[in-house]
């Protein structure tokens, strides 16, 4: 008790701690990769490649080599402009310095340097040097090799010339620091996944993943090239490619709406799921955001209207009586959205969901007039997608009343049992049986012949619906149909 009291007492302004530089991301790592095990260690190639991938989106990059090193390091090479080398005005060190060293320093605040980017907060390459034991850059720039090597983000030595190349581009090479990560053993799977999604993403970009460690089996080192001409119309069928196409065409569209670029791929498939991937200058927004809201809302407009002027399914809908609701128009769809945004704004520092209100309606622009443009020039398609949307409709609509009818509501809330049933004594289903009449004067007769401890008696008024002929959901609206299940 003593020691908190005294604890309180000297709590005073020496308490106060102020993390200089990179030691804030050493001290809470979590805050800038994510988290310390296996996700956040990939991480720190994801933050390496996409300073390569910004190039390649402003223009000057076509190609990115990733290697797994035999030591347990990695190396991210391009083939850009380089990151600068001269003088910081302000802080009067090399540039390549700065950015390695400095948290929030970078060229993505500048907009003359970069139109969109990945990188927003300047904190992703200068974390990646905190948090590795050993990191070295290369810059090939002006006929020259420029270096620099740092330990735990703090350099060794100032930026030196080390060589003559007439290679342009920048080279880094970290190795993880393994008192800060649970793990520092890189999967390939993992980076594999996360090349190819943004060769798809930027079509054109050649990225080279190798793997200096020998396979096992063959003792061969293991090397992949992500390549996508045709970008996401590509990556939408790769999505797709384990399911059944509702038709083999993508619906595919790529412009630019109140200066925002928007791409997307949309295809369906006889499954009931939606499977949406969404993209914001090349990072998943897994929890979505104003894009993919603007996305559905022209999806469920464009193909109501269209189903409202097609006689044919209009007549459909009218006769099924139902109603389609939005979750109908995206059964068995496979879309995937990627837009560039110059200003995003996250929902904070994981960037996972996009906060930008004016994207909404330039996406719900963009989609509505493409997807309107494709249904009027493929009939047949856009008669595939309306019937696929009804029998969605049609199927929800059942399946809400079969579980309405199978909840076996009791005696006391009313709805119980049929009122014609006279219903056995047993309640081991093995053993009672339950035999359907026609009509009450059979009912009468058959309740006096039968065993009451294990026969149930239901008397049903008439002909029973033929429910080979009708929709689904008309089924479970006939009242002989419902006691019947109602009884069993």
């Amino acid at each position: 008790m003593e020691d908190i009291q005294a604890a309180e007492q000297n709590y005073s302004a020496s308490n106060i701690q102020v993390l200089e530089g990179l030691e804030a991301v050493r001290k809470r790592p979590a805050m800038y990769i994510g988290d310390i095990s296996e996700k956040g260690l990939h991480h720190l190639i994801n933050e390496t490649v996409d300073n390569s991938i910004d190039e390649a989106m402003a223009g000057y990059c076509s190609h990115i080599e990733v290697t797994i090193c035999a030591d347990g390091s990695i190396v991210v090479e391009d083939d850009g402009r380089g990151i600068p080398v001269d003088e910081h005005k302000k802080l009067h060190k090399s540039a390549l310095e700065v950015v390695m060293t400095v948290l929030h320093a970078g060229g993505k605040f500048d907009k003359g340097s970069y139109k969109v980017s990945g990188g927003l907060h300047g904190v992703g390459v200068s974390c990646v040097n905190a948090l590795s034991t050993h990191m070295m850059s290369q810059v090939f720039r002006d006929g020259n090799i420029y270096q620099q090597e740092y330990e735990q983000g703090k350099p060794l030595y100032p930026v030196k010339i080390v060589g003559k190349t007439d290679k342009h581009g920048t080279r880094q090479q970290f190795w993880p620091d393994g008192t800060i990560f649970t793990t520092t053993t890189f999967k390939w799977e993992i980076i594999a996944r996360r090349m190819r999604e943004l060769a798809y993403l930027n079509a054109g970009v050649k990225i080279t993943l190798t793997d200096e460690h020998p396979d096992p089996e063959t003792g061969k080192i293991r090397q992949e090239v992500f390549h996508a001409k045709e970008g996401l119309k590509e990556f939408v069928r790769y999505i797709d490619r384990h399911r059944t196409h509702l038709f083999d065409d993508v619906i595919y569209l790529k412009t630019e709406k109140q200066g925002v670029p928007i791409e997307v791929a949309i295809m369906y498939n006889t499954d009931y799921n939606e499977n949406l991937h969404s993209y914001v200058n090349n990072i998943n927004t897994i929890e979505g955001g104003t894009h993919v809201t603007g996305f559905r809302t022209a999806l469920t407009r464009t193909l109501k209207a269209y189903a409202d002027n097609d006689t044919q399914i209009s007549k459909q809908i009218e006769k099924a009586k139902i109603d389609i609701v939005g979750d109908d128009f995206r059964e068995g769809l496979t879309a995937v959205i990627s837009i560039k945004v110059a200003e995003p704004q996250f929902e904070g520092q994981t960037k996972t969901k996009l906060g930008n209100s004016e994207v909404s309606g330039a996406v719900q622009q963009a989609v509505g007039e493409a997807l309107a443009d494709y249904l009027e020039e493929h009939p047949d398609e856009a008669k595939l997608i309306c019937n696929k949307v009804v029998l969605a409709a049609t199927a929800r609509i059942a399946a809400r009343k079969a579980r309405e009818s199978v909840q076996r509501k009791n005696v006391m809330s009313g709805g119980g049992l049929p009122g014609k049933l006279a219903d056995c004594s047993i309640r081991d289903p093995k053993r009672a049986e339950i035999f359907l009449v026609e009509g009450d004067s059979a009912g009468g007769s058959a309740k006096q012949g039968r065993d009451r401890y294990t026969q149930a008696i239901l008397p049903l008024r008439g002909k029973i619906l033929n429910v080979e002929k009708v929709q689904r959901h008309r089924v479970f609206e006939a009242e002989s149909v419902m006691n019947i299940i109602q009884s069993i």
